[in-house]
């Protein structure tokens, strides 16, 4: 690329100069970037409020999944041991973390997100939450049901004929559209999902076992996705999950902060100014690590440091951060090629909605980057040392506690807490997983 070339009206000289983090971006270097230092910005410097949300928006959402608990409890069996909520463990990570030189092994955890019930990723969060909430406004608003109501009601014949007049559309890579095709299929909606040619065949083919219309694109995930929203825009009894721009599906990742303060908690694990928690979160087009760091803003305030992890491939959200084009970016605008192994991440521009929130509204994020072959390796690692199996992509956020050790000060990471979060996996057939394990393997034993 010439330093001369014009991109949204900057030459790439002066994008670097104001920003160095680009060069790395543009040179797919891994990185490490905080946008105004790592400790530069408090709680009380931000606008709480921003795109219209605040925690009692949070709260609604996780009474809204508490009324529906009866109906999950009962549709979805695996769900009946934590009486319908859909919640995955925090587990120590401390094998890993000898493996990998932490100087506490003891300060990590992972957050099991790859083996949520029904879905097996963090999608089970914001895409079943989003549905279950067009589903409930629409039966309220036909007066069939009411906050009060028992909603297993949700699960007989009128329920379903009623919600088959209506439809939910979604764009996916994947795990996105297995969790909205999952609970729409089981409410009774009728359900497409857009997704690119290159997308995982399984998930392709789960989905349509469900009776879900799947609709293949030449394109990547963004041709996908506007497509989907087209279409949906023409029909009024469709339902478009937008994974760009969508608060509902925002406030879904949300709830998961109030949760994990309750198991950090119960395992006496203390988060405040002088025992910070750094939180490592795989990101796409960003709507669940973003989901999920306002949620843990909103418990812990800036106590909690929200690290970012995408593909050096595909850094979106780092992009757009850092350029303050928010949605308008696309990594191929600074020949950034978008070839990732980690599908669920590559995302060729950020929400707009996700990364506004970043910038005005959560202190003390972060942003990082990680080559392909780190996936790999960590993903063998973590299989290896704990004996968890997930897919690359929910392996970034492995990559993040050695990173963060080697760029800050060793006190003041003397009391922090870390956790990964693992975004995905359980739905990944066998033979697949073992061949990212092996490809890891190999790397390490290469090393």
């Amino acid at each position: 690329m010439s330093n001369c070339t014009q991109i949204h009206g900057k030459a790439i000289d002066e994008w670097i100069s104001a920003t160095p983090v680009i060069a790395d971006l543009i040179n797919s270097s891994e990185s490490l970037w905080f946008p105004s230092g790592p400790q530069a910005t408090t709680a009380s410097e931000t606008t709480v409020h921003a795109r219209g949300l605040s925690p009692e928006l949070v709260q609604e959402a996780s009474d809204r999944l508490d009324r529906f608990a009866p109906y999950l409890a009962q549709q979805f069996p695996e769900t009946q041991e934590n009486d319908g909520i859909i919640e995955s463990p925090l587990v120590s990570g401390a094998a890993f973390a000898r493996r990998v030189g932490l100087e506490d092994p003891s300060s990590l955890y992972l957050k099991l997100d790859s083996h949520l019930p029904v879905s097996g990723s963090i999608k089970a969060r914001g895409g079943i939450y989003e549905v279950l909430a067009y589903a409930e406004r629409l039966a309220i608003e036909a007066g069939r049901l009411s906050y009060d109501d028992d909603y297993r009601v949700l699960a007989t014949e009128e329920f379903t004929e009623f919600f088959g007049g209506y439809s939910v559309a979604v764009g996916s890579t994947g795990n996105l559209g297995l969790s909205i095709g999952i609970i729409s299929a089981a409410l009774g909606f009728s359900v497409t999902v857009h997704m690119s040619a290159d997308a995982r065949q399984w998930k392709k083919d789960m989905l349509r076992g469900l009776g879900v219309i799947v609709r293949e694109y030449e394109g990547d995930y963004a041709a996908a996705v506007a497509q989907g929203r087209i279409e949906a825009q023409a029909d009024p009894r469709c339902h478009f999950v937008d994974d760009e721009d969508s608060l509902d599906l925002f406030l879904g990742y949300a709830v998961a902060g109030k949760r994990v303060a309750e198991q950090l908690a119960s395992g006496s694990v203390v988060v405040d100014a002088l025992h910070p928690l750094y939180v490592y979160l795989p990101c796409g087009v960003g709507g669940g690590p973003g989901g999920v760091a306002y949620g843990l803003f909103c418990e812990f305030g800036d106590a909690v440091h929200p690290i970012f992890v995408e593909p050096t491939h595909a850094p979106c959200m780092t992009l757009g951060v850092s350029t303050q084009l928010h949605e308008s970016v696309d990594v191929r605008d600074f020949n950034i090629d978008l070839t990732t192994a980690a599908d669920g991440l590559a995302c060729p521009s950020p929400s707009g909605l996700v990364s506004r929130i970043l910038a005005e509204t959560i202190p003390n994020v972060g942003f990082l980057t990680v080559d392909d072959d780190n996936l790999f390796r960590n993903t063998a690692l973590l299989n290896e040392t704990e004996g968890l199996r997930i897919e690359p992509s929910a392996a970034a956020g492995l990559a993040g506690p050695a990173r963060i050790a080697e760029a800050l000060p060793a006190e003041s990471l003397a009391n922090a807490t870390h956790m990964c979060w693992l975004t995905g996996g359980a739905m990944v057939p066998e033979a697949e997983m073992d061949s990212y394990v092996d490809k890891g393997k190999s790397l390490l034993h290469n090393d």
